[in-house]
């Protein structure tokens, strides 16, 4: 029969604790595929099986979404016997368009009779006798045919790429600063991708800032849903802080007042929400409150780590992750969102941590957290 087998990588280098993550690995693919009837999977030293009854081709579509996989492939999976493996293998080449080949196998089986060497130049033996106008090549191959002993016997050759890094939720979760711009979701993905959990916060500023602006956040925690959770967005409405900053602070800080802000509010929701680290989508000196002096100054206010994963990518790297997740296209919709408001036209580059605290001296935020309106949105990974 014919079967999806799946590839991770370094859950294997987990040692004692490599079980917790194969199981968390195992219960997320069943999660990403729970629309799918006849869906079995099962998980042996080193590999997860899928069988399906159909749709193999939107299962995998669906597998290269989950994070932990590394490699996808259809397989072919037969009796531990030679006879068996033998026609497998002849099926397979037959439905190969490549001329030259070479047989590989592993044997984590050893109790299987035969040494991997052994399988490899009998099967390809078998193959040259019975499949026409094929040759062997071991340096420069067009089709590679796997062969793994195991308790069964798998026979494929090619993989799709997987998408890597750790299963999510196997590293805790945070809070993502999450702007509608190109940068914060990429830094939400790549979080994501090492196992991390994310709830997000967006600052919205009403009537400064369109419905649509908030909408398209709410179109980006969808994209990133479809890598594997639920998102819970947590809208706040951001209006009176940025009108008493503009009214009450100097004209040069307001930018970074507004940032220790945000990371304030986003702090007081992780504490809420069990989160234990804040995210941002902060590229160092991209602008004016992303120069080391301003993000020392933003950080000073918080209790929480807080992860930047593209602090030293350019935008064109950015942009290309974002195009690659599929966050681009709704990034670049023209609706401005709360940062692009009231900003000053010489916001401070190098700012003195003393200065911005007298700065906001006359800002009671304590006060403005307490009367916050907070909206919480739930995204369902299947929206």
């Amino acid at each position: 029969m014919d079967i999806i087998l799946i590839k991770y990588g370094e859950l294997a280098l987990k040692g004692d604790n490599r079980a917790f993550f194969e199981n968390k690995l195992v219960k997320n693919i069943k999660e990403a595929l729970k629309g799918y009837d006849g869906i079995k999977v099962e998980k042996t030293h080193g590999r997860i099986y899928v069988e399906c009854d159909g749709n193999v081709n939107e299962v995998i579509d669906k597998l290269k979404k989950v994070f932990g996989i590394v490699g996808i492939t259809v397989a072919k999976k037969v009796d531990l016997d030679l006879d068996a493996i033998y026609n497998a293998a002849i099926e397979l080449m037959r439905s190969y368009s490549g001329k030259s080949f070479k047989v590989e196998t592993r044997r984590p089986n050893k109790s299987f009779p035969y040494e991997s060497m052994e399988i490899s130049r009998m099967v390809g033996g078998k193959i040259l006798q019975n499949v026409e106008d094929v040759h062997v090549d071991v340096h420069n191959p067009d089709i590679v045919l796997n062969i793994e002993i195991r308790e069964k016997a798998y026979l494929y050759s090619g993989i799709t790429d997987g998408i890597g890094g750790m299963p999510l939720g196997t590293n805790g979760r945070a809070v993502v600063l999450l702007s509608g711009g190109i940068d914060s979701p990429v830094a939400a993905w790549m979080m994501m991708k090492r196992g991390v959990e994310i709830e997000a916060v967006y600052f919205h500023s009403p009537p400064y800032t369109q419905e649509r602006a908030k909408d398209k956040v709410i179109d980006l925690c969808k994209k990133l849903s479809e890598y594997g959770q639920d998102i819970y967005l947590h809208v706040v409405n951001f209006t009176d802080f940025q009108l008493a900053i503009y009214d009450k602070c100097p004209p040069k800080m307001t930018t970074i007042i507004m940032r220790r802000m945000m990371m304030r509010v986003a702090e007081n929701i992780a504490n809420k929400y069990g989160a234990k680290a804040l995210i941002t989508g902060e590229s160092l000196g991209q602008v004016a409150s992303q120069t080391i002096e301003s993000l020392y100054c933003t950080n000073e206010v918080t209790h929480m780590p807080v992860f930047r994963p593209l602090i030293g990518m350019d935008k064109s790297e950015i942009v290309e992750i974002s195009k690659k997740i599929g966050t681009y296209d709704i990034s670049i919709r023209p609706y401005e969102d709360c940062c692009t408001i009231f900003v000053p036209k010489h916001p401070i580059i190098k700012p003195d941590l003393e200065e911005v605290i007298d700065g906001e001296k006359n800002i009671d935020y304590e006060k403005f957290i307490d009367s916050l309106v907070i909206d919480q949105i739930k995204i369902k990974q299947d929206s």
